[in-house]
């Protein structure tokens, strides 16, 4: 039998991936318009920065509420990475 049929991994999340995305999300909004925003784009953008960045997984709502309380030098890792994200995919788009 199979893991996920014994346990539920519904609650297992990568805030991580939550940073990346309203990061990306931001960024892009003060973008030029010259930066790539195809949904193949944008896709690749998240994926490379979300390598960039430790993985930050929780199962519980205190997870979230820790992850809410991230220090600065994490939240500049996520910054950077998407910066690079950006730059890196534009230059290389699709």
């Amino acid at each position: 039998m199979a893991l996920e049929d014994q346990y539920n991994f519904e609650d297992l999340k990568n805030e991580s991936e939550r940073l990346v995305f309203d990061e990306l999300e931001a960024q892009l909004a003060a973008a030029p318009g010259d930066i790539c925003r195809t949904e193949e784009c944008v896709l690749d953008m998240a994926a490379y920065a979300l390598n960039l960045v430790k993985p930050m997984y929780r199962v519980t709502l205190l997870g979230r509420v820790y992850t809410a309380q991230l220090d600065e030098r994490h939240m500049q890792q996520v910054h950077d990475a998407v910066a690079r994200a950006i730059e890196k995919i534009n230059s290389n788009p699709a």
